[in-house]
């Protein structure tokens, strides 16, 4: 599995320079990575100022018709946060451009906060590997790992849960497009 991340963060650490910060976000991308089992790729745009352009599409197309994903996930669209914005249209155009085209979920990002129209259709039982994404979520030092993990990700992942009939899931909306087979392992 490979974790495509547009940025590295540059700009998500007060008082560190864009540099500075990149090393340490990559890092943290890294580890989290690892813990997950995952593969982590930058696309290389920077924290703050990502575009939409069609040479970044073709580059996403690029990437994605390489790595020829059964599944894409990406950002929930209608987000307040421009970088997630950004990396939602470039998955979204890639994936209606490709050939062979994955199965693609959007995900919630602090629902109510930043994820806005969140109508999930998709619920999958995490409860086996909850522990792990909090490992994952942790290893984000720098963005405050442990208050994302207590005030977000464990009440979504509680709440999604209880829709489900689970003790934690993680909800998606997923872009239907004529295929017989649209549940996740879990789901």
């Amino acid at each position: 599995m490979t974790v495509l991340y547009l940025t590295r963060g540059e700009r998500g650490i007060r008082d560190k320079g864009l540099e500075e910060a990149g090393k340490i976000r990559t890092a943290e991308c890294e580890k989290a990575c690892k813990v997950m089992g995952s593969y982590p790729m930058f696309f290389g745009q920077i924290d703050g100022a990502t575009e939409m352009t069609r040479p970044h599409m073709e580059v996403m197309m690029k990437v994605l018709a390489e790595e020829q994903p059964d599944v894409v996930f990406a950002h929930w669209p209608v987000d307040t946060h421009m970088d997630h914005q950004v990396a939602s249209m470039l998955a979204i155009r890639a994936c209606m451009d490709l050939r062979e085209r994955p199965h693609l979920y959007f995900f919630e990002v602090n629902t109510g906060s930043q994820s806005q129209g969140f109508l999930p259709n998709t619920y999958v039982d995490v409860t086996s590997v909850l522990e792990k994404k909090k490992a994952a979520v942790l290893a984000h030092v720098s963005q405050d790992g442990e208050g994302i993990w207590r005030e977000h990700h464990d009440i979504i992942a509680r709440w999604r849960g209880r829709k489900a009939g689970v003790a934690a899931a993680e909800a998606f909306v997923h872009l239907n497009r004529d295929s017989k087979n649209t549940k996740l392992p879990g789901s």
